[in-house]
Order: structure tokens, then sequence, then C-alpha cells
């Protein structure tokens, strides 16, 4: 009854629940140390007394804090980016291999060898009455960084949700751009032979493209890619165009089987969401093809990437743990600064809890001071390291603090604030004369 009270509740409300508990430790520590008394100033004025040992103090608890913080924030951010660059591709049809390696090629541009599709394969599936869209894909030039792809019209199309600057093309020597390529319409381009170290930049001279369009940005690596008619990456290598000869210029599908050099993938999109369950049923075939769901691939992917987010959360709370052992170390040095100030008023006759109040809150303020730095350290953090992935890889990446970031720092401030209470608790123990001779 307790757990269906507790499922009943508003994420936010069981948040702020988990939040409250976790200071309910600190909360009733400084009630009890407190009541009665009025240290805030004498603890402020000790807090000026040492500005910079304090200053440094906290600064060290900040960076520990932030990279704890930074690091799980960053790990949800990609898995994030990767799912939203997989948004587009419900299936993808392939010959025989690996799905991981065919989903870094065909969603992620990565360059791979695999192996190609025939015309008949992709006719059948380009004509099956629940299929909506049908794309094949063909890779292998690239033009600086920016691999070129060939496909269909349609589906820049629907990759683009129809927000294209300028035009489609309409020949095979015109092409499209992402966003992140450095190319504006109207530009010009020779694309290179191959991709990356072992491109052949003049493997294609002679070969020009004029650029038409340019996509919108997308937060995909497709946004890097330039995209062209499947029949011209066809035509420059050589090989027949898709189409028989009586055919003239035509562009897209359909295609003539016996004319289709072939295509490492086939991007599908069903008609309705029913069918894909159904499609990849029909697709897969252990000597033909092969269909997969590259948002399956990506949740195998996250089980590994969630073992490594396990073991970095064990990391970070060992780190945690070696950092409150610091804290609590170092509150012990910075409270032999001032034992002297503390045997004196121990020597006027302060009453025990007093003193203890003022050494606590001392601690507690560097404890939380340096705690919220540090979720202000972690999610800059979190933001430059997501800029730097999103510059590497293409796939749009955004920090953003979560409430098991939030839960991470409060536990380890509720934590040091309960082991604070020890320093206090060892400088009461000390004789008062011998501290005034100090």
């Amino acid at each position: 009854m307790i757990r269906d009270g507790w499922d009943g509740l508003p994420v936010l409300t069981q948040e702020l629940i988990i939040c409250s508990a976790l200071l309910l430790p600190l909360v009733v520590i400084a009630a009890l140390l407190t009541r009665g008394y009025a240290p805030f100033r004498l603890t402020r004025a000790i807090l000026r007394r040492f500005l910079w040992a304090n200053v440094m103090f906290v600064l060290l608890i900040a960076v520990s804090v932030g990279m704890g913080i930074g690091l799980i924030a960053q790990e949800r951010g990609l898995r994030q980016g990767m799912a939203h660059a997989a948004d587009k591709f419900d299936m993808v049809v392939s010959a025989p291999g690996s799905e991981l390696t065919m989903m870094l090629a065909a969603v992620f541009l990565q360059p791979s060898n695999v192996g190609l599709l025939d015309g008949y394969a992709y006719n059948e599936i380009a004509e099956h009455e629940n299929v909506e869209i049908a794309a094949p894909i063909a890779f292998g030039d690239s033009f600086g960084d920016a691999p070129v792809i060939g496909t269909t019209a349609e589906f820049v199309t629907y990759l683009t949700d129809g927000a294209l600057e300028g035009r489609l093309w309409e020949a095979t020597d015109e092409a499209v751009a992402g966003a992140a390529v450095g190319l504006a319409v109207g530009d010009s381009f020779t694309p290179s032979h191959g991709i990356g170290d072992s491109a052949e930049e003049h493997g294609h001279e002679g070969v020009g493209f004029h650029v038409v369009g340019q996509m919108p940005r997308t937060g995909t690596p497709w946004d890097r890619a330039i995209l062209i008619p499947v029949e011209a990456v066809w035509e420059v290598h050589g090989l027949a165009n898709g189409h028989a000869p009586e055919a003239g210029d035509r562009i897209g599908p359909p295609f003539d089987a016996k004319f289709f050099p072939g295509t490492p993938a086939v991007i599908v999109r069903a008609s309705a969401l029913w069918a894909n369950y159904a499609l990849r049923n029909e697709f897969t075939r252990d000597s033909e093809m092969m269909a997969f769901f590259p948002g399956s691939v990506l949740a195998n992917l996250y089980r590994i990437m969630g073992d490594v987010r396990q073991a970095m959360s064990l990391m970070s709370i060992v780190t945690q743990i070696l950092v409150a052992a610091s804290v609590l170390l170092g509150l012990f040095i910075l409270t032999r600064l001032f034992q002297r100030q503390v045997a004196m008023l121990r020597a006027l006759g302060a009453p025990r809890r007093f003193v203890m109040a003022v050494v606590w809150l001392y601690g507690a303020t560097l404890l939380t001071v340096g705690t919220l730095l540090g979720v202000a350290f972690g999610f800059a953090a979190a933001a430059a390291l997501s800029r730097i992935v999103t510059q590497r890889t293409d796939i749009l990446v955004t920090a953003s603090l979560g409430w098991s970031e939030v839960h991470l720092a409060l536990a380890f401030l509720s934590a040091t604030c309960v082991l604070a209470l020890i320093p206090a608790l060892a400088l009461l123990r000390q004789p008062i004369v011998a501290n005034l001779r100090s």
C-alpha cells in the first residue's frame, strides 16, 4: 500500500521528498546545536579571520563535487544526443552482418566496409504495401571532412521535414549541403575518392557538383554530410545509374533491378507503427538481408553504457568518500587555527554546546558553499564537455543537471556535515590551559 501511494505521487513531489530526506540530518543537527543560542556572529567572524584558508578549502570541495556531477550529467547528455540522432531512422535494411557496424555507418556516417543489397532486394522493399519511404544510401566519397552521401530527394525532404534553404536537386550534378559543411547555396565542389586520411583528393578529377540547397541544423552527424542523387555516386564510379538506358536522365525511384549497382543500406519508414515489426521479420533472412531498428541497437549500447555509468557512479561515490575523508582532515587542520579562541570561550564559561555549535556551523558553512559552487562548476564542466563532444561527433549533446546530480550533491553535503561533528567534538576534548598557551 505504501509503495502504491508513493508511485501515485507526481515525480516532482517524489524528488522533493527525497531531497528533504537527504537534508534532514543536517537540519536536525543544526536545530539541536543552535537551539537557544546565537553562534552566527562568532562563526562569521572566524570565517572572515581566516578568509584565504577558507576560500581554498571551499574551492577544493567545489572541484570534487563538480567532477562527479559533470561526469554523470555528460553521460546522460550523450545518451540523449545519440537517441535524437537516430530519431529519423525507424528501420534499416542491409546485407547480413553486424547491426552495430551498420547502424554506425547508416545513421552516424562512420565509414565501414559492408556488403551491398542488389536491385531485386531493394525493389522488394520499396514496393511493399506497408513501406512509405525506402531510401537507398551510397557512400565512399568525401569533400574535406564531409562525407558525400548518395540518396533520394524524398529522403532529404523527410530528414529535414521540408525545411530546406534553396531547393532539392534536379540533376545529377547538384547537391544539398548539411548545415555544418561550410558550403552555401551557389558553391561548387569536387569530391575526393574515399574518406579520411585514405581519401584520394584527385580521384574524381573533372567531376563537379553545385550546391542548390542547404539543410537546417539537426544536431546529428548528417549536419556535416553532403547529399547528392544516388545515381551520381554510381555514375562517378563508372557504374550503372539504376535506370535502363531508355529512361534518359531520370533521377530517383523506381529503379530497374538489372541496372541497380547495389546499396549498403536502405532507410525504411513504414506506413504505420504496427507494420515495423512485420517488416523487420519479413526482411530478415540469414543469407540475403537483415532488418533492424537502430533504436533497439542503441538500447543494447545503452545497456553497456549503463554498466559504464554504474562504474562511473561507483567511482564517483568512492571519490566522494575520499573527498569526505579529506574534508574531515581539512576541518581538523582548520579548527587548529582558532583553537586558542575556542579555549578562551571555554575559559570564560561558554557552554560546551554553544562552542560546539560555533565550530560545527563554521564547518557546515564551508561545506554548503563548496557544494553549491560544486553544482555550478559541474554544470559548467558538463557544458564545456558537451561542446567538445558535439564538435568531435556532430551529435548534439546538451548539458543539463538532473535530479540524480542534485541527490548526489545533497547526500555529500549531508554526510560531510554529520562528519563535521567529529572535529568539533575533538576540539572540545582538548585541554583549555594548553590551548591558551599555544
